[in-house]
């Protein structure tokens, strides 16, 4: 699938905004998930990093507004030359929220839908998990993340059924952790972890 800007003026466009570092470390992890799931899956590996890495393109405008949250993202990327389906897709994730009275009612259906809302959920517990660890994710194993994905107090704001969502694409739990940790430490250096 065709799309209408690098990856690097993807970058661009996100650091065009206010953003917060910890949140470009959200879009970065995502990305990286999102493209190991691709290549898992034999799917369009581009596509689906462009996906995770664009999919809170809004968030730096909406996170004090969280109605407007996915929302102001359709006329950005539209800006940018991307398709319904793909604007779609991005807005997927806010489906489900009550905080977003648009999307309350809509509920994911496609593999790349309940992958996004998986790997963009996950990312969080990842990240405190490695940060309790001293920033380190080099040695980090399957094991330990599932303990404290079961931990309910740990990374309280991470929504474990979204999480569960990956189960959907036929992927067990496990396995989604063990590719998700693998793409995380591809890019430790970039998000400041070791």
């Amino acid at each position: 699938m065709s799309l209408p800007i690098t990856r690097e003026q993807a970058i661009e466009l996100l650091k065009s905004m206010p953003q917060e570092q910890s949140d470009m470390n959200h879009y970065l992890e995502t990305e990286a998930i999102m493209k190991a799931l691709a290549k898992h899956f034999s799917e369009d590996q581009e596509y689906w990093a462009m996906i995770g890495l664009l999919h809170d393109v809004d968030w730096s405008l909406t996170k004090n507004n969280w109605a407007e949250h996915t929302v102001k993202a359709e006329q950005i990327l539209k800006e940018k030359g991307f398709d319904d389906e793909f604007i779609q897709i991005v807005q997927s994730h806010g489906y489900g929220y009550d905080e977003i009275p648009g999307f309350k009612d809509k509920q994911r259906t496609k593999k790349i839908e309940y992958a996004l809302i998986a790997s963009e959920t996950l990312t969080g517990i990842i990240y405190a998990y490695a940060l309790i660890r001293g920033r380190k994710i080099s040695d980090m194993e399957v094991k330990g993340l599932k303990k404290r994905f079961k931990e309910k107090s740990f990374a309280t704001n991470c929504n474990r059924e979204l999480i569960k969502e990956i189960e959907k694409t036929g992927l067990e739990l496990s396995e989604f952790f063990q590719i998700a940790i693998d793409a995380v430490k591809e890019i430790a250096e970039q998000i400041g972890l070791v």
